[in-house]
């Protein structure tokens, strides 16, 4: 017996459309004025190591690559016909998520470590 394919009709998928590209426009303003703060902080205060600097850019740079990422599955997925492709777009996120969310850990794990360490005196 073959599986029944489910069919996800136009106008949902029309209506999901709208709501994702209404949701990551809110995000992007969102992140604009985060970005905006993060930057006058890091220029109004001096406790901040360049090294600690440098992690919270980066942090929040891969912040919003993986909510770019977030936001391009549910545009695939509002474009699906089926369940099942829906699955697989799914799935293959889920890796590349994985395979980043490693990578990343260990680019920041190296910058920490780097922004802890005392700073050698100059000769």
């Amino acid at each position: 017996m073959q599986p029944t394919r489910f069919e996800i009709p136009e106008q949902m998928r029309e209506v999901a459309d709208k709501s994702v590209k209404q949701a990551r426009s809110a995000f992007e303003q969102f992140l604009d004025a985060t970005q905006k703060a993060v930057a006058q902080a890091e220029g109004s205060t001096k406790f901040m190591g360049e090294g600690a600097a440098d992690l919270s850019r980066q942090s929040l740079a891969y912040l919003e690559e993986n909510i770019a990422a977030s936001f391009d599955l549910a545009q695939r997925l509002v474009q699906a016909r089926t369940m099942e492709e829906m699955a697989a777009l799914q799935q293959e996120f889920l890796r590349r998520q994985m395979a980043a969310a490693a990578e990343q850990g260990k680019t920041l794990g190296a910058m920490a470590a780097k922004a802890a360490a005392p700073a050698k005196p100059k000769k």
